[in-house]
């Protein structure tokens, strides 16, 4: 589907064309054209690969899509494949792609799977001409800066999760919201496994635009994309950080559930010598032997009872004072 077909020249906005027109408007000079497409059809690939002359192969990369995150270059063009994180309301990432084909006059972005679209990102450039007038590389930097940019409230978001999680662990559970912790831990490891297959390929392709052999259409942008580049440097950190947070989570939790079914064992561990020492006593006493000392003692019963209780008594006292029960 067409969203948007826009001719620009020297950095202004010349305003809205038709598709059949593009080819006009990519002949003039300091001119370029960028169309956006969303969830594009076969037959308007087919169209856009005539009238821009795309490659084949990076149109048929479009096609099959699922393609990691990467920036190729085909001659003096370039073709970018980004992907966008967005989170829905259930807190699941929803994961998009973003094909973008670059060339010396013009500018074509497919995007499908993505709730939102890049409108702030025109606009943007439209309210700087002067680097507008730098042509279709400045609007490659500024599409993927808005990428990049849109990482970190996803990992923001994630990362209250996290702490929420983690002050659920040290909370008085039973065993099921231990379970339920520790899913919801591999569930928070399992989202940013893969945020980072999605993102960290990114993170190769834009350093080819910040140093060395630096592609035509980028001559004079080093200096944004190396911005971009430290940008998805802090995203790669951040991923690795709350990885390791949520391994470290799952292990205290493991360990405050082990600390838990010690408390259990010791509670019990208590309570049966509290029955031990009587049961011991009345076992004795209970043997059908006609020469045990005490057996006719007038006072035995209540003795043997006050005996009992005593130790009792003590024993609860102690392990009262030791916290077992």
């Amino acid at each position: 589907m067409l969203v948007n077909c826009v001719a620009y020249q020297e950095g202004r906005r010349l305003g809205t064309i038709d598709i059949e027109d593009v080819s006009e408007y990519v002949k003039k000079p300091d001119c370029f054209v960028w169309v956006a497409l969303k969830d594009a059809e076969p037959a308007e690939l087919d169209k856009m690969k005539e009238e821009f002359s795309l490659h084949e192969l990076a149109v048929e990369d479009v096609r099959n899509q699922h393609q990691s995150a990467k920036i190729e270059e085909y001659g003096e063009s370039l073709f970018a494949v980004l992907h966008t994180v967005e989170m829905d309301d259930d807190g699941e990432l929803v994961i998009g792609e973003v094909d973008v084909f670059v060339g010396p006059n013009y500018v074509l972005s497919v995007r499908s799977r993505t709730r939102h679209g890049f409108q702030a990102v025109r606009e943007r450039c439209e309210r700087e001409p002067e680097l507008l007038k730098l042509g279709s590389g400045f609007v490659l930097y500024a599409l993927i800066d808005h990428i990049v940019d849109g990482y970190f409230p996803v990992l923001e978001a994630m990362g209250l999760q996290l702490e929420e999680i983690e002050d659920r662990i040290f909370e008085r559970h039973d065993l099921s919201a231990s379970r339920g912790i520790i899913e919801d831990l591999y569930s928070m490891k399992r989202r940013l496994v893969v945020l980072q297959h999605h993102i960290t390929p990114l993170l190769e392709a834009v350093s080819k635009l910040t140093g060395g052999r630096i592609p035509q259409l980028c001559t004079g942008m080093q200096a944004y994309f190396r911005d971009v580049y430290d940008h998805l440097e802090r995203v790669v950190r951040a991923i690795d950080g709350r990885r390791e947070m949520t391994v470290t989570a799952i292990q205290v939790n493991l360990g405050m559930i082990s600390l838990a079914e010690n408390e259990v064992t010791k509670r019990l561990g208590s309570v049966a010598a509290l029955f031990a020492v009587p049961t011991m006593i009345a076992g004795i006493y209970g043997m059908n032997f006609q020469s045990i000392p005490e057996l006719h003692y007038k006072y035995g019963y209540p003795v043997c009872l006050a005996v009992m209780a005593a130790i009792d008594i003590v024993l609860w006292l102690r392990f009262r004072k030791a916290g077992w029960l």
